[in-house]
This record gives C-alpha cells, sequence and structure tokens, in this order.
C-alpha cells in the first residue's frame, strides 16, 4: 500500500511492523489539507514499511501487509450517518476520512474539489462516464453493474456543493450505460444523461465542460471559475460508499486489457494488489509482451516491473505487443502543422518543443505550457515521432524548479535584510 496515492502530499504511517490489522483501518493518516488517508485493503499483519516499486516510477514509501485470508473488517467500517440527512461538512468529512481521490487518473483530493471557495458558487456537477482513454473500459462497466450506487454518490456531491443540477456525460457508443444510468435517476432530481461524440480526449474535463455546456474553461483556470465541479463515475461510486457504507476506498475497477493477453477483463480489485497477480488472473500473455502501461496508451506510465501495486489512481493496465509501438527514432520536426490542428488545448506544440529546448521555460509558459494537459494527441499525429510531450513534461519541471529555486533566494535574501536589520 503506497503512502502517496493523491496529487499532494503523502501520508504519514500509523502502523508498524508486526501490528495487526483489518479491513478499512486507518495505516496513514493524513498528512495536510491536501491529502488522504490511506487504509487496510486486508486484513492480516504489517510485514514491512519502508520503499518499494511505484507505478509512477521509483521507489516509493508503502506499507506491505501479509494477509491472513479473513478478510475481517475494521470496527470503524460504519456509516457516518443517516445518508440523506448528511450536510455538506459531513459529507466532505466522510469523504476525507475514506481516503476518496479522483478516481479518473488525476487522483486529486476529493474533499478538496468538494469544497470550492464562497466565491466561486457551483451550480452543476458534471460525472465523466466517457472514459480517459481508448483501451480501457472500467468505467464503462461499473455504469452497467452498479448504476443505482453512482447517482446515489452524484446526489451526495451535488448536496456537498450546494447545486441542485447535475449531468452525467457518456460517449454515444456506450448506450447500454446511458440507458442504465437514466434508468437509475430518480424521479425529481434534476440529473441529465447525455450521450457524447466518440472521441479522443472527449473525457478530459475541459473538453467534457465545453461539449456538455459550451462553457470554456478560462486560460490557467479551473471547472470551479465557470461553476461546476467534475468527479469521474468512479469517484460517485466511493463517494456513495463512504457516505453510505462507511467503507473507504480500498478497492477499484482495473481494466487489464492488452492484445497479447489471453483473457482480457475488469476487475474489482483491492488498491495494494500486484499488476503481475492482475495479468496472472487474465491467464497471462500468449504472445511477446513489448510495454507493460499503467494507464492507457495516450497518457499512461510504462512499467519497468509487474511488481507494482494497484493505486487509488490506476484505471487500466495494459500490455502491448512488438508490432503496436514505432521504434524508430525521432526524425526533424517538418513544420507540417499536424500537431497544431489536433491540439485540443489551441497550443502551438512546436513552438512549445523548440522553446523548451531552448531554455526558455518563462517564454514557453507565456506561450500556454501549463496548459497543456499532456494527452498525447500532438506525439500521436506527428510523422517525424518527435516526443512531444516528454519535452513539456520537462518544460514543467524545469519552470517550477526556477520558480522555487526564485522563492529560495527571496527568502535569503528577507533573512539576510532582517538580520542586518537586528544588528543595526
Amino acid at each position: 500500500m503506497p503512502l502517496g496515492q493523491s496529487l499532494g502530499a503523502p501520508a504519514e504511517p500509523c502502523v508498524r511492523i508486526g501490528d495487526a490489522v483489518l479491513v478499512g483501518q486507518r495505516i496513514g493518516d493524513a498528512s495536510g489539507f491536501v491529502s488522504v488517508p490511506v487504509h487496510a485493503p486486508i486484513s492480516g499483519k504489517v510485514a514491512a514499511v519502508g520503499r518499494f516499486p511505484h507505478p509512477l516510477g521509483s521507489e516509493r514509501p508503502a506499507i506491505v501487509i501479509e494477509g491472513d485470508g479473513a478478510d475481517r473488517r475494521h470496527e470503524s467500517v460504519r456509516p457516518p450517518g443517516d445518508p440523506d440527512s448528511l450536510s455538506p461538512e459531513d459529507i466532505r468529512r466522510a469523504v476525507r476520512d475514506a481516503g476518496v481521490v479522483g478516481l479518473g487518473g488525476a487522483a486529486f483530493p476529493t474533499h478538496v474539489k468538494l469544497s470550492p471557495p464562497e466565491s466561486k458558487p457551483i451550480d452543476l456537477a458534471v460525472l465523466n462516464g466517457a472514459e480517459c482513454e481508448p483501451w480501457l473500459t472500467a468505467d464503462h462497466r461499473l455504469m452497467l453493474e452498479r448504476p443505482a450506487e453512482i447517482v446515489k454518490g452524484l446526489l451526495l456531491i451535488m448536496r456537498a456543493l450546494g447545486c441542485r443540477k447535475g449531468i452525467v456525460g457518456i460517449e454515444a457508443n456506450k448506450m447500454d450505460a446511458v440507458q442504465a444510468m437514466r434508468g437509475a435517476a430518480p424521479a425529481g432530481a434534476d440529473i441529465e444523461v447525455v450521450p457524447l461524440e466518440v472521441k479522443y480526449p472527449q473525457g478530459a474535463e475541459k473538453q467534457l465542460i465545453d461539449a456538455l455546456t459550451g462553457r470554456r474553461v478560462p486560460s490557467g483556470g479551473l471547472p470551479m471559475d465557470v461553476g461546476v465541479v467534475v468527479q469521474n463515475v468512479g469517484t460517485a461510486f466511493a463517494v456513495y460508499e463512504a457516505c453510505h457504507l462507511g467503507m473507504p476506498l480500498v478497492r477499484r475497477v482495473v481494466t487489464v486489457a492488452g492484445t497479447p493477453l489471453a483473457r482480457p477483463a475488469n476487475y474489482l480489485a483491492r488498491i495494494g494488489t500486484l499488476v503481475s497477480s492482475l495479468v496472472e488472473q487474465s491467464g497471462g500473455a500468449t504472445g511477446e509482451v513489448a510495454k507493460v502501461i499503467s494507464g492507457g496508451p495516450m497518457m499512461g506510465v510504462a512499467q519497468a516491473t509487474l511488481d507494482v501495486p494497484v493505486v487509488k489512481g490506476m484505471s487500466g493496465v495494459l500490455l502491448l505487443a512488438p508490432d503496436e509501438i514505432d521504434w524508430r527514432a525521432p526524425d526533424p520536426c517538418l513544420r507540417c502543422g499536424n500537431c497544431v490542428e489536433t491540439c485540443p488545448m489551441k497550443l502551438v506544440p512546436t513552438l512549445l518543443e523548440k522553446l523548451v529546448a531552448a531554455g526558455k521555460t518563462d517564454d514557453a509558459v507565456a506561450a500556454g505550457l501549463q496548459d497543456c494537459m499532456e494527452c498525447g494527441s500532438c506525439g500521436f499525429v506527428c510523422p517525424s515521432r518527435r516526443p512531444l510531450v516528454h519535452s513539456f513534461k520537462l518544460g514543467k519541471y524545469l519552470s517550477a524548479e526556477r520558480r522555487k529555486a526564485a522563492a529560495r533566494a527571496a527568502e535569503r535574501t528577507a533573512a539576510a535584510a532582517a538580520e542586518r536589520g537586528g544588528r543595526a
């Protein structure tokens, strides 16, 4: 169980080696507002607390639990109260205590999203059922099997935000899910289920908001700037479990797919399950595997080993065959404009790449670098196979490091001035 499973500060371990733990027991405490606790997905004993492989690369702090097979629940796993009577603050507290994060991939703490400032009133809650990438079908499967629970989660989200309107966006090639979600919406609730054009990246929240409402999130802005909060359908299900059952986020639906795989499937997997176990459950690979990706083919992260755990933000595991990967080195830019035409954020990827390569990160930021959502569309259509997204990730990192260095220098200057003033 990695302690860092959200976009924010990692949790701090609150158990020691040898401690007995039960399902739903807190084993890592949140270390700040933009942080969530971590809970035991199985019952057993803590076997290790240290650094272990993480799907995002490198080794990171984690807790290893040796299961006892009993699957006994902790006494804290109980509803926080009558779900229909929970106040907005009760809902946010229950969601935070359950360790719920966005399950679409970003893993942003959900209680933070449900706490917009008073200066940004929310009039619309959007559920994202568009599926974020090709190959992935976890959200589709969940909407078919748990539509009523998802809708109950949406109603809780709406109450927490103080809005009366909810919209569920689903791509039009999933009409069975559209019908299931429409059938689950209670009479009298202002919930609309909208089929959307099938295209990538339809599941990106800014594009989703535009497609559903025509509202445009400003450059550098957030959905709350246009009165909208977007949550994934899996997140809504987790909100339901937190508020109706008192169950922390200890499981999620994971797609295991790819042409080399014997039996592609969706699994309701415990967080912490090794990817190797999911691949084995799917019958293993019947052919050569050239790459294993956590996530989808466009925005996923290639894995160096299968011995990494399922984390809250892992929507899928994808196995690719050798003939599905272009191994050729990149060629010089042809200035064809394909990347400019396809960019959903209306950026100029060729310009951004050149600015980052020249070390002009401030100019790249001025040209919209921070608006890039790293969807991979530009690299996909590039005939020269330019590593565009890699360049943009590097540019963002260098820009952040420059800001940190400038802040540290300003602090040192202020401290030196204060010291001089004290001596005077």
